[in-house]
């Protein structure tokens, strides 16, 4: 490394905030990146530790050390090149991934690990402002045609690898626009979507069509899932019109919470929420749109999605933020020795709760109350592990008002009439069975047909969603051409 003491000499600088009271006037990013005098000298942290866990720790095996080392050297076009090499997508990874690379930073050990995605953020957005990101073209073309279903993250990255080998690629979403739950389920303020419109722009350019607004298969009758396909097509016809098919959808259908009262108005899914406020950014009219402005707001679910509501709620105007949380309180500090490398259990505050939330743990909900069909409150109850599950507390029921109650407790597995469409195997959370072996390749139980990220793994993360995009990219390029160059 540049700095052999580095570690030593400085301390973790964060990236700053613009000011609470500013940024919840609109749904722009807040974030303040590294200067490049800064990103230096966080780069000169990386302590040449011999094993470099952050290598295993990131999904996409981002080769961590080297581009920081880059960086601390000033090598910022090869910094990028490096990064490049790993990940299609570091300004979204830079953006909402919650770095499980820096957990496993061995730093980390007895310090405050090394800010690796603040320096991926500051690599990826200079390689924009220089310039540096263009189409890679191919060399040849295979005169393969390949389809991929879904166009998150996962999607995305599979078809831009595809199209690199020299397939032509083409890239299906039921949406109206290209982006999947990147698009419609991360709020504008943790991720801007001029970031996925110019990664399409530069998709096109190495030869990727888009077809958005196109659902394969049907939506099952009642689905809450967001749907605003213009035209169908069925799974015959693209097992008919291309040499292979990658299922790369989101986990879309979420976790419901069925106890007395569930139909009354105002008790919505977080993701009937949040991408209506995403489209109302991108210049949409909405009917009817969940607002929560002058509102007692309760979402229920203590993960990202739900610090997503409280974010959005806040910049609705809404009177009050609870958010809820059905197991205890996790340490403010997690158990290093327990936990490292590995992702640590500790209590974690996002920049959304810092905007204003009551944050409740351990309280579950037994009834939504309401008045002429509208929820007015909820009848709570304190719960604890006891004898290895949960129970509740006697005498412990409080009603507690509510005039919106988002629930953001995770999404339990991909929209089941696509696989069922395709006939493919589900495994025993209902997503595609299809293993990441050498042998299994991303393959499913219906010839020509592949699958991978939310889609085969389940609900996840947006490095493993490019992760498996990239490997299952390789194995459909290994499968049309016997061989493949594409890294996995």
């Amino acid at each position: 490394m540049g700095k052999i003491t580095g570690f030593m000499e400085f301390e973790r600088v964060e990236e700053g905030y613009a000011p609470v009271v500013e940024r919840l006037k609109n749904y722009k990013e807040f974030v303040i990146g590294l200067k490049a005098d800064d990103a230096k000298i966080q780069s000169a942290r990386c302590m040449d530790c011999g094993t470099p866990f952050c290598n295993s720790g990131c999904p996409v095996n981002n080769i961590i050390p080297d581009f920081n080392d880059l960086v601390y050297r000033n090598d910022w076009a090869n910094a990028f090149t490096v990064l490049d090499s790993t990940n299609n997508f570091p300004e979204f990874t830079g953006r909402i991934c919650p770095a499980p690379c820096e957990a496993a930073c061995t730093l980390n050990v007895n310090d405050d690990p090394v800010g690796i995605k603040s320096i991926e953020h500051a690599i990826i957005d200079r390689a924009w402002a220089e310039g540096w990101v263009k189409p890679q073209l191919p060399k040849i073309k295979t005169g393969k045609t390949v389809a991929v279903v879904g166009s998150g993250p996962a999607g995305m990255a599979a078809a831009q690898q595809l199209a690199r080998a020299g397939h032509e690629v083409t890239l299906f979403e039921k949406n109206d626009r290209i982006g999947g739950l990147l698009r419609y389920g991360i709020p504008d303020f943790k991720m801007e979507k001029s970031h996925i419109d110019r990664r399409i722009e530069q998709m096109r350019a190495e030869g990727v069509r888009f077809r958005a607004g196109v659902m394969v298969g049907e939506l099952p009758k009642g689905s809450k899932v967001m749907n605003v396909a213009r035209q169908t097509i069925t799974p015959e016809q693209l097992r008919a019109d291309f040499d292979a098919v990658l299922l790369t959808g989101g986990a879309e259908q979420s976790r419901d919470l069925p106890v007395p009262g569930r139909d009354l108005d105002g008790v919505h899914f977080a993701m009937e929420f949040l991408p209506q406020q995403n489209q109302v950014n991108a210049g949409d009219a909405v009917a009817r749109q969940i607002m929560a402005t002058g509102k007692h707001v309760i979402v229920i679910g203590g993960g990202d999605t739900g610090s997503d509501c409280v974010g959005t709620s806040n910049r609705h105007g809404a009177k009050s933020v609870t958010q809820f949380e059905l197991m205890p309180q996790p340490p403010e500090e997690e158990n290093k020795a327990l936990t490292w490398p590995y992702w640590p259990y500790k209590l974690r505050t996002s920049s959304s709760h810092e905007e204003g939330c009551e944050r409740e743990f351990a309280i579950g909900t037994k009834e939504f109350i309401g008045e002429g069909g509208k929820v007015t409150a909820l009848k709570t109850v304190r719960v604890e592990w006891q004898g290895g599950k949960m129970v509740e507390v006697p005498g412990s029921e409080e009603i507690l008002k509510a005039d919106l109650v988002l629930l953001a407790m995770g999404f339990v597995n991909p929209v089941a009439s696509v696989l069922d469409a395709f006939g493919v195997e589900k495994d025993n959370r209902g997503n595609a069975k299809a293993s990441t072996d050498f042998l299994g390749g991303y393959r499913t139980n219906i010839g020509k047909v592949f699958a991978a990220g939310d889609m085969r793994r389940g609900q996840s993360l947006v490095v493993w969603a490019i992760r498996e995009g990239r490997q299952a990219a390789r194995a459909v390029d290994e499968e049309l051409m016997g061989a493949s160059d594409l890294p996995r």
